[in-house]
């Protein structure tokens, strides 16, 4: 009797122990990317990401202008990685209509496509440092009406929908801020780093 109750509690131990690791660090841990890596990488570099241009390693981000998550990571991350050199690499979207709701302003739509055609990091520098309800693209060429512009628009709608099942072959469900990176290895890295403990990895990946 006395052997069984030392084993039970040995196995409670245990469990505990494994959630306790899940908990605290498994949980938050960044996926290696090892399927679809050549699409993957393809669809990121032809997208219309801008950038500083700085020398160092690749962070790509997918966000769009008003996500909670990804404003939070620009402010507190990027001038950490950027000091670090790292070619913080964003690629901004305007998110489709949902349910028949609007989710973009046509401010937005205007700015994501000028940001495509162009490729100002200067501009997205612009439009982050402008309050969202402050922004109306002005001197921009509008997306509404422009069957060009509206079609750069729907092409990064499109991009998130290729990417969503390639990365869920790796283990990622595609939520806002996207990370997608390489390590100082090699490794093809990649989250849905809403966390700061998941954007911990990221930094560290990239010596920042």
């Amino acid at each position: 009797m006395k052997f069984k109750l030392i084993t039970a509690l040995l196995v409670v131990a245990v469990i505990a122990g494994l959630y306790g690791w899940w908990r605290i660090d498994l949980r938050w841990r960044p996926h290696d990317i090892t399927k679809n890596q050549a699409e993957i990488t393809k669809i990121l570099e032809t997208s219309g990401w801008v950038s500083p241009g700085l020398p160092g390693p690749k962070l790509y981000m997918v966000g769009f202008r008003s996500c909670p998550d990804c404003l939070r990571f620009k402010l507190e991350q990027w001038p950490k990685l950027q000091a670090a050199q790292v070619d913080t690499r964003l690629i901004e979207v305007a998110r489709p209509d949902l349910n028949g709701v609007s989710q973009s302003t046509p401010a937005e739509r205007s700015t994501v496509a000028e940001l495509w055609v162009n490729r100002s990091w200067a501009l997205s520098q612009r439009w982050d440092e402008t309050p969202i309800d402050g922004w109306t693209a002005d001197g921009i060429i509008p997306a509404d009406g422009d069957t060009a512009r509206t079609a750069v628009v729907d092409a990064g709608r499109d991009m998130v929908m290729k990417l969503r099942p390639l990365l869920k072959e790796n283990g990622i469900t595609f939520a806002y801020p996207l990370l997608i990176w390489w390590t100082q290895d090699g490794k093809m890295r990649g989250c849905a780093c809403e966390k700061a403990e998941t954007q911990g990895y990221a930094l560290k990946d990239l010596g920042a």
